[in-house]
C-alpha cells in the first residue's frame, strides 16, 4: 500500500493495511511513525512530497521480497497493539482524569 498522505490524525488507513499485513508505504510525519512503530519497522518511511522518495520505496518493495516480507510481518505485529478495547480503556482513564481534576 502506497500511502503518502500530508496530514493525518490518527492513521487508521495505515493501520488498516497494517493489519491486512499489506508491505506499506507511508509519510514519515504527522501520526503515522507512531503508528507504525519505532524506526519505521512496520512501513517504509518517506517525504510525502518527494515522488523521487515514494518511487524508490515502492521498488523496494517490488524488488526486495525479503524486505516485503519482513514489513508484513512487522506490520501485523504492530496492528495487534491497537484494538478498539485498548483505545475505550484509554479514553475511560482521561474521563476519569478529568472528573477527578474537576473535583479538586
Amino acid at each position: 500500500v502506497a500511502y503518502p498522505s500530508l496530514y493525518e490524525g490518527f492513521g487508521l488507513p495505515a493501520l488498516e493495511a497494517m493489519a491486512a499485513g499489506a508491505p506499506l508505504v507511508t509519510s514519515n510525519t504527522s501520526s503515522l511513525p507512531e503508528v507504525t512503530g519505532p524506526d519505521g519497522e512496520a512501513a517504509l518511511l518517506i517525504d510525502p512530497l518527494s515522488t523521487a522518495a515514494l518511487t524508490h520505496a515502492i521498488l523496494l518493495i517490488l524488488d526486495q521480497p525479503e524486505l516485503a516480507r519482513q514489513l508484513r510481518h512487522n506490520a501485523r505485529h504492530r496492528a495487534k497493539s491497537f484494538t478498539w478495547q485498548r483505545t475505550a480503556d484509554l479514553t475511560r482513564q482521561v474521563y476519569e482524569e478529568v472528573a477527578q481534576n474537576a473535583i479538586r
